[in-house]
């Protein structure tokens, strides 16, 4: 059970599309801590990035908090993020469940014109014929984070993150219902 933590800090990785952003409000709800979306720090309007200094000073004034649970992926605050907290979450799906996922929120998404931060939301022509299609930065990072997420695991430069692996929906979807308040 997580709430037996005192401060509990939570990070939640994985690929993109894989439920990070899902599972980190339920977790935030259920153990009334405030939640972090790291995308939403990262991007300004119209799907512009922030300046690297400026993401970075809100990623730190963020993790001061006492407890929280964020989600996200971004390097470039990797140190400041998993440095602070003290459970890392990896969902570490299928490729296939990430690919069927992906597609129904980006079509979701595109139809219901769902507004996510700083105004931005996703399109038909943005998500399937542009080279930033969130498909295809899928594709694109799967793999890549199925090789990097173990090496840094093993690396001991983290000893104090408890991480958990999810390695399916049903097993998420278990952490949830030990958490119920």
């Amino acid at each position: 059970m997580l709430e037996s933590y005192h401060n509990i800090r939570i990070v939640v990785v994985g690929t993109s599309c894989s439920g990070k952003t899902t599972l980190a409000k339920i977790l935030s709800g259920r153990l009334e801590i405030p939640h972090i979306e790291m995308d939403a720090l990262y991007w300004d309007s119209n799907w512009t990035e922030r300046p690297k200094s400026e993401f970075i000073e809100l990623v730190e004034n963020a993790v001061m908090q006492k407890s929280w649970v964020m989600d996200g992926n971004y390097r470039i605050v990797r140190d400041i993020v998993w440095g602070r907290a003290n459970i890392l979450i990896w969902l570490n799906y299928p490729f296939l469940t990430i690919l069927y996922q992906a597609l129904m929120r980006t079509i979701s998404r595109a139809i219901t014109k769902e507004e996510l931060f700083s105004g931005n939301r996703e399109s038909f022509i943005m998500s399937f014929f542009s080279k930033e299609s969130i498909l295809l930065w899928v594709l694109k990072s799967f793999p890549r984070r199925k090789r990097e997420y173990p090496k840094l695991f093993k690396t001991g430069k983290y000893p104090h993150l408890r991480i958990i692996e999810l390695r399916n929906r049903c097993q998420a979807d278990e952490l949830i219902d030990d958490n119920k308040q």
